[in-house]
């Protein structure tokens, strides 16, 4: 009689899981395979069967020299994994086996990777009695770490839902498609409607969750019920997943539904996450974690995993290595510094992060460097942060355009309502929102951490850049900014004076006029852009003094560019004159020309600006 061994053992044997290998089992395709007291008994000698079910992993471009596409809006797994460039992140699963918390939360911004590790989570998790998914991960890092990881390939059943789409201007229009989100789950695993091991109740509420004829209440206990038919049918607890959970909860605070999603989403999350004897694991990926609204009531089960926690660090992105990897491979490795310039200077953790869709991008568009990040989603929040910005706040996000950094708290719990009630929550915004990063990060004594923040890259500076003048929108017409900017290159004081008073007649309120902020935020958009031809500064220090706005030339034979503002209100015509000429004076008095001079820039042309009212004079030298 040949020798028998246990599954796990045939399993290391033939390369595959120890689950599929019982699958065969049960089957009858392994010859000679019985059923001891506990578990099959295989011979030692068998032979593995034919695996007849489909595969979709294609040969390897690289025999052939033709170079893998790029993955440019690409989330499925499967797909990226066998068809595209794909950078192998699926240590992700060993980080995890190795803690495995019972509920974890990754929070990164928008187009870093998070859906598409969710559906790698999900293909290497699930039990498929389709397909043999360990194909998808034979040849990556975690297959080669051994079967105590490999055992878990295929193994639970899962639910998986994404709320990345619903964007909705009303809480009606929102639940409907939160219905037919969780209907088409349900509609995934429609073995359920037929299955001897789940009671009729459960197949009733099944087959409303299906046709849609759920309402709040009910649908609210569509994980519960769904990971308890689940559990029952193929005899594991079930992992959920849930993908870009707060993108409902953002929409209803634009527009106005927050505290009707926060409420269901409240019900549905304790449902499915809290005190769920069917639960195995969860997984949950958003940009908030939005935890001061109790969403996760009593979860004590949540880890959170944040920008500013080492865990996962180098899941989310693409580091140094693999970029420098990526260029070697798409012959573009004389382009790390622009990609570096452009892309780089994220840092999550303690780990250096490019952002991934950018780069990808940039390789597609044959290595031309363009802010991508920017058209991904809804700037939503920077147009917000700079409508609510007080004078400090505003002087801040100055300070950051001209490349410096600053000392802030952040709150990685931070809500959307903060934002307007509690102006000091808006660089967690940023940060959490992908636009900033945090470096030297410390507790602080609430817990909240204590960062050194400033902008990552060049592409950043271009979207803040943009928010600025897409707030002038309305207000500046492209015509006048144009004019305005036409006036500054070829010296023209009256026809600056002419557009600048053209402008506060035409536009501006009498509330917009009742502050120097108000002038000096008007006048820093506009110049905003000069920024392919001019580095744009304000309120540095140079000379014996700090000027308020300036452009210094790229090209040293271009003019630079001082502005000096002064502003008063009810100015008679003669006082505005004698107030545009002390601003003027006052560049000269303090030389605020003295660090251009230093860079090599001879011809500097000087703006002392006054405002009163609708009323501007300018003098100019």
């Amino acid at each position: 009689m040949a020798e028998m061994i246990s599954v796990k053992e045939m399993a290391e044997k033939w390369g595959i899981t120890s689950t599929r290998v019982a699958q065969l089992c049960r089957k009858g395709e392994i010859l000679g395979a019985v059923k001891g007291n506990k578990e099959w008994l295989i011979p030692i000698n068998a032979e593995k069967p034919l695996d007849k079910r489909r595969k979709s992993r294609p040969d390897s471009n690289m025999q052939t020299g033709i170079l893998l596409p790029l993955p440019i809006g690409i989330s499925e797994y499967r797909i990226a994994s066998t068809q595209y460039y794909y950078i192998d992140k699926t240590m992700l699963i060993k980080d995890f086996l190795d803690e495995r918390p019972k509920v974890s939360l990754f929070t990164r911004p928008r187009r870093f990777g998070k859906t598409l590790n969710m559906d790698m989570l999900r293909v290497f998790f699930e039990l498929d009695s389709d397909e043999d998914t360990s194909i998808y991960f034979r040849d990556k890092k975690i297959w080669k770490c051994g079967e105590e990881y490999r055992s878990y390939q295929g193994k639970f059943p899962v639910i998986y839902v994404s709320f990345k789409d619903i964007k909705f201007d009303n809480w009606d229009d929102t639940f409907e498609m939160l219905k037919a989100t969780i209907a088409n789950e349900f509609d995934r695993h429609h073995e359920l409607s037929e299955s001897q091991k789940c009671g009729e109740s459960d197949k009733r509420y099944y087959q409303d969750a299906v046709d849609q004829k759920l309402d709040k209440v009910g649908l609210s206990r569509s994980f519960d019920v769904l990971s308890r038919m689940l559990s029952k049918h193929y005899g594991e607890n079930v992992i959920i997943i849930i993908d870009e959970y707060d993108v409902p909860i953002q929409q209803g605070y634009s527009k106005n539904f927050y505290d009707q999603v926060i409420d269901f989403m409240r019900n549905l999350f304790s449902g499915g996450l809290k005190d769920n004897s069917h639960l195995a694991y969860g997984f949950l990926t958003g940009i908030l974690r939005v935890a001061k609204e109790s969403i996760f009531s009593g979860l004590n089960n949540l880890v959170t995993n944040s920008v500013i926690d080492d865990k996962y660090s180098q899941y989310f992105g693409f580091t140094r290595n693999e970029v420098e990897v990526m260029a070697d491979y798409y012959h573009s490795s004389d382009k790390l510094d622009e990609i570096s310039e452009w892309y780089d200077g994220y840092r999550f953790g303690d780990t250096e992060i490019f952002n991934p869709w950018s780069v990808i991008n940039y390789f597609g568009n044959r290595c031309k460097p363009r802010p991508f990040w920017q058209s991904t989603g809804s700037n939503d929040i920077i147009s917000e942060v700079i409508g609510n910005a007080n004078e400090e706040i505003y002087e801040r996000l100055e300070r950051l355009l001209q490349g410096e950094r600053f000392i802030a708290l952040i709150d990685t719990g931070v809500i959307y309502p903060q934002i307007k009630n509690n102006p000091s929550t808006i660089y967690s915004f940023l940060l959490v929102a992908g636009y900033l990063k945090a470096e030297n990060a410390d507790i602080s004594p609430n817990g909240d951490y204590i960062c050194e923040v400033s902008l990552p890259n060049k592409e950043i500076k271009t979207v803040y850049n943009k928010e600025i003048l897409q707030k002038l929108e309305g207000f500046v017409s492209q015509s006048t900014a144009t004019g305005i900017q036409e006036a500054v290159y070829t010296n023209d004081t009256a026809k600056l004076q002419k557009y600048l008073r053209n402008l506060l007649l035409q536009s501006a309120s009498c509330y917009d006029t009742a502050k120097e902020l108000f002038f000096h935020g008007l006048l820093l958009g506009i110049c905003a852009m000069f920024d392919d031809k001019y580095y744009l500064s304000s309120n540095r220090e140079s000379g014996q003094g700090r000027f308020d706005i300036q452009l210094e030339p790229k090209d040293t034979q271009r003019p630079g560019v001082l502005f000096e503002l002064k502003h008063e209100k009810d100015c008679t015509p003669s006082r505005l004159t004698l107030l545009a000429q002390e601003a003027l004076n006052q560049i000269n008095v303090r030389r605020y020309d003295t660090e251009m001079r230093k860079r090599g820039v001879e011809t500097i042309v000087k703006y002392g600006v006054a405002f009163s009212g609708k009323n501007v004079e300018i003098c100019m030298e």
